[in-house]
């Protein structure tokens, strides 16, 4: 399984990037709430730095911050409100006290009626709306505590009709985009047409990361992943919309559909997030990472553990050594069957089902994926494999998009013109990357005529230091 870190002050140098890297991180996130585009272009050169020292492709995600609602500034940084009180959030932008505190979302306001509910700071405070009015919502507190500037709203069990993208989002994205990043993480996404609308914007320049943090968008999940081309339970807001009875359903429901579909899917928000103070984390942290390798995950994300946190790479190390130990677990071995999607009518899917089962019944060491898009990585990775997967392509990009796919190591190498030569090329490569041994066995994958994408229809097993056979 990969690890994806969070970049930030505490990890924004370039020696801090390659320790992450060796510790165990495969991608890294440049959260777009925070930093200007200096600083990110900055991070972004750094990150590439260090994949030419490392000689191993690296993926990054530019997370857009979306459309996140948040409450103004107060004239002393914060108040406490007591349970009981009124209190009003208004549009007027002057600084708010124990009184009142400017909402800059008409929105908002238009959306909620008496009776709803709003959650303030990650849900920690609670106000129930008494009255609506065109500039106001009256509110009185039912579970008071201290609110700081800027803090988030939400409105659970509400679609608001706010765009995925702000006019911020899109200055961001295409920005991102020109430094020339793997992934978009798109934000708050409530409807399908959130999704069509960032893809056209993107225009196949990046791979487009749909994170779910919206019970609305579980609404439409399917139409959603398919428009997607990887997903993220952002376990975060959508913790505070849902009860949290439900959250840990809804993430392997969630990771469910995405092997339907195909899609990479991260599990993400608090996973370690004691270790951003804390040199270990607690028993139940530890938990929830092995869950995440239990559901079927290809990635678990930290945030700010790695970007803030005290101990960034030491958190790295740890949640590395959790994954590596859970996925020797005989238990898990046994749950990675029902994790498999039904293949789809295609040769494609059928030769990447065969790799699978052939690896298994020899004990390969390796399966040998040749692609130019990464369809065909995906598509075995999809099978979950006991060994893994050497992802080779003459593709830079595809190469960086695969690090953050499950089980799959990519490389670049060059082109191959021939079923022999491929196979050489892929025993060779297995060989020098410390993936198979002379004298094991290797499954190679590719699609015969070569340089044509979406045409896997060959297998071969190898010897590594041998010839090839059917």
């Amino acid at each position: 399984m990969k690890i994806v870190a969070t970049l930030g002050p505490a990890s924004a140098s370039g020696e801090r990037i390659e320790e992450l890297f060796r510790a165990g991180a495969d991608v890294f996130r440049l959260n777009f709430s925070h930093g200007a585009h200096e600083d990110h272009a900055a991070a972004v050169e750094l990150i590439r730095k260090t994949e030419r020292r490392v000689k191993r492709p690296i993926a990054i995600i530019a997370d857009m911050q979306g459309p996140k609602l948040r409450v103004g500034r107060f004239a002393g940084g914060h108040v406490v409100l007591q349970w009981g009180r009124a209190f009003r959030l208004d549009l007027l932008p002057q600084p708010g006290d124990g009184a009142r505190v400017q909402l800059p979302h008409p929105e908002l306001m238009a959306a909620a009626v008496a009776g709803s509910s709003l959650l303030l700071d990650d849900g920690r405070i609670r106000l129930e709306v008494v009255r609506r009015t065109d500039e106001a919502l009256e509110t009185r507190v039912t579970v008071g505590g201290r609110l700081s500037d800027h803090k988030g709203v939400n409105l659970p069990g509400l679609a608001l009709p706010i765009p995925a993208l702000t006019a911020k989002d899109r200055a961001d994205l295409a920005f991102a985009l020109d430094c020339g990043v793997e992934y978009i993480g798109l934000s708050f996404v409530q409807r399908p047409e959130d999704v069509a609308e960032a893809r056209e914007l993107v225009g196949g320049r990046a791979l487009l990361l749909t994170k779910i943090e919206k019970p609305q968008a579980l609404e439409h999940i399917d139409e959603v992943l398919r428009l997607s081309d990887a997903v993220m339970v952002a376990r975060g807001d959508l913790g505070v919309e849902l009860p949290p009875e439900d959250v840990p359903l809804v993430q392997k429901r969630l990771i469910r559909a995405a092997h339907r579909w195909g899609r990479p899917v991260i599990v993400a928000t608090q996973m370690m997030e004691s270790m951003t103070e804390a040199a270990s984390p607690t028993r139940a942290e530890a938990s929830d990472v092995a869950t995440a390798v239990f559901d079927g995950a290809d990635a678990v994300m930290l945030s700010a553990e790695t970007a803030t946190g005290r101990y960034p790479i030491e958190t790295v190390k740890m949640m590395d050594r959790i994954l590596s130990r859970t996925e020797r677990d005989e238990d898990l071995r046994a749950t990675r069957p029902a994790m498999r999607p039904t293949p789809e009518k295609s040769s494609a899917d059928a030769i990447s089902v065969a790799a699978r089962q052939v690896a298994e019944t020899i004990e390969a060491s390796i399966v040998v994926a040749f692609t130019t898009t990464g369809a065909t990585a995906l598509r075995i990775a999809r099978q979950r494999p006991e060994c893994g997967i050497l992802g080779l392509t003459p593709s830079e990009e595809t190469a960086r998009r695969l690090a953050l796919v499950w089980g799959v190591h990519p490389l670049v190498c060059e082109p191959t013109f021939t079923m022999t030569e491929t196979v050489a090329r892929a025993t060779s490569l297995a060989s020098r990357a410390g993936l198979a041994r002379r004298g094991e066995e290797i499954v190679v994958v590719a699609g015969v005529p070569f340089g044509r994408s979406g045409g896997t229809n060959s297998l071969r097993v190898a010897k590594v230091g041998a010839a090839a056979r059917e």
